[in-house]
């Protein structure tokens, strides 16, 4: 079984046990989330209907917070003598799946 969840503006297929990047979430090491689902595909069943969507549930745990590979940025103006200099690393989210449930 597996879903296709929306975490962080994106849709991601997620499977029990599978670690998951996703932007960064309030919340402690260990402390538990939930994903909306989009798709959920059980064997040959595939439910899509947002009805059906809203009795399945996600969750995850919180593994812990990760950075993103460093960006150099350059500015730079002609003629004029005007360079800059900036990085950034942007902070993620690991989260491991834990169950896709049918509730309700």
């Amino acid at each position: 079984m597996y879903a296709i969840v929306r975490a962080g503006g994106r849709q991601e297929k997620v499977a029990v046990d599978d670690v998951l990047t996703v932007d960064k979430l309030a919340g402690d090491v260990g402390s538990t989330v939930t994903f909306p689902a989009v798709l959920v595909v059980d064997g040959d069943t595939v439910v899509s209907g947002s009805a059906d969507l809203a009795r399945y549930e996600v969750t995850g745990e919180i593994l812990g917070a990760v950075k993103g590979p460093k960006i150099n940025i350059m500015h730079y103006r002609n003629k004029t003598g005007y360079k800059r200099r900036m990085g950034h690393r942007q902070p993620y989210t690991e989260v491991k799946i834990t169950g896709i449930k049918a509730g309700k």
